[in-house]
């Protein structure tokens, strides 16, 4: 009962919270144009099998991992960082980009993206709508692992700031990886080569915060020096310091910025590809 309430005050009542401040922005704040493209969006995700199949690819691997191979139940300490969200971000690199492939090489290649320009609404208005949708998919998708979170609790005694912060830094990493596969969405009418050109992309986000990279960085020396500007383009975007930053609890406004500004750079991108497309 004690794992049962802590889950409640802990989780359950942050999550309500965060879901009527975005019911309220989603109401109150956006145009009418971003709720009519999120609520289409969101019901084509709902009312096709590819959310559900993808929740339960999400959560079989990531508990599944995490209970039977890394030692979550034999570790005897109430932490959730090494076996579970250090983990999070390497799913997500293939269920980010499957979540969002679909969102605009569907309307290219179903013919219905001219239509949609045509209309009377901006394209932010469909970007927003469109990438907020996806996004609700996501977070559903993190809010239902909550049994780890309750056997954790049942368990010991944990830090569930840390934990929530762990979740915070996984959602943001999904955010990132998903407006990544909106511009590659954007460009392309296959779905398949949006879910593997993203999944590139992501893997190498991640990989890019490396200490390697920044090592590779200082040693380079003669021709290898060629290859300076994209590695350090690569270790400047990568996401895993920002992840680990905030998994761990240390709140930091530079890594908060750090997700918020790539989030809007790709959104800008998506909006470039859509108008080239327009044109």
């Amino acid at each position: 009962m004690d794992a049962f309430l802590t889950l409640i005050l802990s989780f359950a009542i942050p999550t309500a919270i965060i879901a009527a401040v975005f019911i309220g922005i989603l109401r109150f704040v956006l145009p009418r144009e971003v709720r009519t493209i999120f609520k289409r969006e969101l019901k084509s995700y709902f009312t096709s099998p590819i959310a559900y199949v993808l929740f339960v690819v999400f959560l079989g691997i990531s508990n599944a991992i995490s209970f039977f191979f890394t030692g979550v139940l034999e570790g005897g300490e109430a932490d959730l960082f090494l076996p579970y969200f250090q983990y999070l971000p390497w799913y997500l690199i293939l269920i980010a980009p499957a979540v969002g492939m679909r969102l605009w090489s569907e309307e290219q290649r179903l013919g219905t993206m001219e239509l949609m320009l045509t209309m009377p609404l901006a394209p932010w208005h469909a970007i927003l709508g469109k990438y907020l949708a996806a996004a609700v998919v996501l977070f559903v998708m993190l809010v239902l692992s909550f049994p780890i979170v309750w056997t954790i609790n049942f368990l010991g005694e944990p830090d569930n700031g840390v934990i929530l912060a762990g979740f915070v830094a996984t959602y943001f990493v999904a955010l990132c990886f998903l407006a990544v596969t909106s511009v590659i969405s954007a460009i392309t009418r296959s779905q398949l080569v949006a879910l593997l050109v993203s999944v590139a992309i992501c893997l190498v986000l991640w990989l890019g915060g490396l200490p390697h990279i920044s090592e590779m960085l200082m040693n380079l020396k003669g021709a290898w020096l060629v290859a300076w500007p994209v590695l350090a383009l690569v270790n400047a975007v990568g996401v895993m310091p920002h992840f680990t930053e905030l998994a761990t609890g240390k709140l930091a406004a530079r890594d908060i910025t750090f997700f918020v500004t790539f989030v809007a750079f790709c959104l800008f991108a998506t909006s470039v590809a859509i108008r080239l497309k327009r044109a």
